[in-house]
């Protein structure tokens, strides 16, 4: 269904959001409009239960900054027409991804070294063969374990092995980050936009659309140029815009992960600058998307030879592309409505009031 141009949480449903000029895209305002899935009042309930169920947040935490964290939200606005059940372990899944993501800095910021090279190694292992930690002492790696076997049941084996592919290679970069950032390493641009397509799981992002399409895409179509464009764009988009959004949130915790940093250090850009070659570069995904998904339309109209299988690949493509416009208005009033980026609402504005500091077994 087509949502309306405000948040999406409970308690805030009728508050317009005022962007940030700096922040504001109106082409995303005008031709990405929102699109809410009807599921979405559930998935927003079942995934606050997940996440007590898993101990990934205390009760305390989920009641008081679950809903306003919006991460449903990012999701029922992203693969609008994935099953309930698919929308569902996507959801969680995803909530998952910003706990991890949040121990992850935490593990960095006091220090843990053994209790971050613990939880690599064993989130690689159960992505190999989640059913064996389903009841592991770390509620992450448990949680990890349990959303990853419901996002295995949905397609083939085939799609699951790359699915793993792709998420192993995401753990090492988030192993490259931790290093960079304990050793105050700031990337060259180069190297943290090839790091940035790992740290923000393009592929993974972009695999689970063919769950929500609920069709697994043979490689002529996925490796096809039209489609991977869009998708890398959508991502990109993605990734930026975060970039721009959290600048703030990241220098105030010393953070050396973000494209405006890079740009400021190798570049020799000052701040402003950063902030609008950034800007930049987002709204060129913007626009230079608008232009591959209409070859990657076309496409899909090449695949549609005829055949029931032809009539089967062009839907599922199609279905696809809808949800990678999705991303982008998802991802825009996400980074607006989510108290995630609301860094100067907090106390102290390098340590987020949702996260807990401490480690699984590791003070």
């Amino acid at each position: 269904m087509t949502a309306f141009p405000h948040s999406t949480t409970s308690t805030t449903a009728t508050t317009v959001i005022a962007v940030p000029p700096s922040l504001s895209l109106p082409v995303i305002e005008a031709a990405f409009p929102r699109h809410l899935h009807p599921y979405w009042p559930q998935l927003q309930r079942n995934t606050r239960a997940w996440l007590l169920e898993k101990r990934l947040m205390s009760a305390g935490t989920v009641d008081e900054y679950a809903d306003g964290l919006c991460y449903t939200d990012l999701m029922a606005g992203y693969y609008s027409g994935a099953r309930d059940e698919v929308l569902q372990a996507i959801a969680d899944y995803s909530a998952w991804f910003f706990v991890w993501d949040d121990r992850h800095d935490r593990d960095i910021v006091h220090g843990r070294p053994v209790a971050w090279r613990r939880l690599r190694l064993r989130l690689h292992t159960a992505l190999d063969a989640p059913r064996h930690h389903l009841h592991h002492p770390d509620p992450l790696v448990a949680g990890f374990a349990d959303s990853v076997l419901r996002l295995y049941a949905f397609l083939p084996d085939t799609w699951n092995a790359r699915f793993a592919r792709h998420f192993h290679e995401v753990i090492e970069a988030y192993d490259r980050e931790y290093r960079n950032r304990v050793e105050g390493i700031v990337p060259t641009v180069e190297e943290y936009l090839a790091l940035r397509r790992l740290t923000f799981a393009h592929w993974i992002w972009t695999d689970l659309l063919e769950a929500s399409a609920g069709l697994e895409l043979p490689d002529c179509v996925r490796k096809h140029p039209a489609y991977r464009r869009a998708a890398l764009l959508s991502q990109e988009f993605a990734a930026w815009y975060n970039d721009l959004c959290s600048l703030p949130k990241e220098l105030a915790g010393d953070e050396v992960h973000n494209l405006g940093i890079s740009l400021v250090k190798h570049h020799g850009l000052t701040l402003e600058e950063a902030v609008g070659d950034v800007r930049r570069r987002v709204e060129e995904c913007v626009s230079d998307f608008l232009v591959a998904e209409r070859d990657a339309l076309l496409f899909a109209d090449e695949l549609d030879d005829g055949t029931l299988w032809g009539k089967e690949l062009s839907a599922a493509v199609r279905v696809c592309l809808r949800d990678m416009r999705n991303w982008f208005s998802s991802v825009y009033w996400f980074h607006h409505e989510s108290g995630r980026y609301m860094v100067d609402s907090w106390d102290d504005q390098s340590t987020p009031p949702y996260v807990d500091n401490e480690a699984a077994g590791e003070k």
